[in-house]
């Protein structure tokens, strides 16, 4: 599986939310607590977007280990966003490695990550991704579940639905063609984050003024706190709440 995490609040440097944490994306590419969905390292790409002051999200994406990256540890200590979503990718077997293919998928202020993996991919999802708009597929970033996943998101929003139901139908949609997938996604437009919880871990820690969410703690503060799975989790910088993913 692959680890995620999204942050809003104060402008930070990417490197404390990258870097520094002693349990952080860094670590968790190549030392991972909780890989319950198997797998051992996210050696399989990385991935970062942060949202400038007024502007629509930058993006930084390697096909490498996060690890043997010598560009990003520089910028990220010289950046600084309130919003900030990333992710290290472990893929699943028999697809592309390519910068593409890693999180976060983007469109307009739209951030988008996937932990997880999509059961009997690719036919499972046929009869959804179908239902797609012909350009939609043959401009997919890359052919792989969570590239899909994005799309019938973004398809959701584009058709005016609000960011959790985008999220929560999708989820639940997935799930019905696929039963026993795990879909943990992140959606950010830089002012709010969904996240869901089906089949893979994810812990929140609130703050005065900030919020974070991710796969798993990258660190030890007693403030994180575990999200059981089958919950939506709507985020600002300000406030927090959850719902059942099944009041889609």
């Amino acid at each position: 599986m692959c680890r995620h995490l999204a942050y809003l609040g104060p402008p930070v440097t990417l490197r404390s939310l990258l870097y520094d944490p002693p349990y952080g994306l860094l670590r968790q590419s190549w030392a991972p607590r909780d890989m319950r969905g198997g797998g051992t390292v996210n050696a399989d790409g990385f991935g970062v977007g942060w949202y400038p002051a007024g502007g629509e999200p930058v993006r930084y994406r390697r096909a490498q280990p996060m690890w043997s990256d010598t560009t990003l540890p520089e910028l990220a200590a010289v950046t600084t966003a309130g919003a900030v979503l990333a992710a290290v990718r472990s893929a699943t077997v028999g697809m592309p490695l390519h910068e593409t293919a890693a999180a976060p998928f983007a469109e307009g202020r739209w951030l988008f990550s996937h932990n997880g993996v999509v059961r009997g991919w690719p036919d499972a999802l046929v009869p959804l991704a179908a239902r797609l708009p012909v350009r939609d597929l043959i401009t997919l970033d890359v052919p792989t579940d969570s590239a899909v996943l994005w799309a019938l998101v973004r398809d959701r929003l584009r058709a005016g639905a609000e960011p959790a139901d985008a999220v929560a139908g999708t989820v639940a949609e997935v799930l019905a063609a696929a039963p026993g997938s795990r879909l943990n996604l992140l959606l950010t437009d830089g002012a709010t984050v969904v996240a869901s919880v089906a089949g893979h871990a994810l812990s929140v820690r609130r703050d005065r003024d900030s919020v974070l969410l991710a796969s798993e703690p990258f660190d030890d503060d007693p403030g994180w706190q575990a999200v059981p799975d089958g919950q939506l989790v709507v985020a600002t910088a300000s406030g927090l709440r959850t719902r059942a993913l099944a009041a889609a």
